[in-house]
């Protein structure tokens, strides 16, 4: 197997955050004015306790939703702060901080979190790093002399 680039492009990730009265219909207002900020979307997030509302949404948009870990959330700086949302989260914005911790390592946020018309749900994009070119890597054959000889040098048998 030789060598070869591959292409890793970064990808949107739109977390979500959202009282228990809200509806599919206020999360779909959010993402779309999500799309109309910041353009396509790849992926759909959403703290583990709230995910069937955001499976839904995805199902319906035919977005894959990614499940992020309620008590990460915490660690993940965010740029906008809600009183209801340390209290009940531990965090200054759900939908920040779930964006964030779904696009991994180095994301960053493309904006604060935008919030539906009827104010139940809230919105807000992670931009995952782009890491250039990626090398696939062929398998390595092994070479049995080499290994006995190693042994040997070891002390292995």
């Amino acid at each position: 197997m030789t060598n070869q680039p591959v292409a890793r492009q970064a990808l949107r990730i739109a977390g979500f955050g959202f009282r228990q009265q809200a509806t599919l219909e206020s999360l779909e207002q959010a993402l779309d004015q999500l799309i109309v900020q910041y353009g396509p979307i790849d992926r759909l997030a959403a703290a583990h306790s709230m995910l069937p509302l955001v499976e839904a949404l995805g199902s319906a948009r035919n977005i894959p939703v990614i499940s992020v870990v309620d008590a990460d959330l915490a660690s993940a700086t965010t740029l906008t702060h809600s009183a209801y949302s340390l209290r009940e989260k531990g965090t200054g914005s759900v939908a920040e901080a779930v964006a964030l911790m779904a696009a991994g390592s180095g994301a960053r946020l493309l904006g604060p979190r935008m919030v539906s018309n009827d104010r139940k749900a809230t919105a807000a994009v992670a931009q995952t790093v782009s890491t250039g070119f990626v090398r696939k890597v062929g398998e390595r054959r092994l070479d049995k002399a080499k290994i006995k000889e190693k042994a040997k040098f070891t002390g292995c048998k």
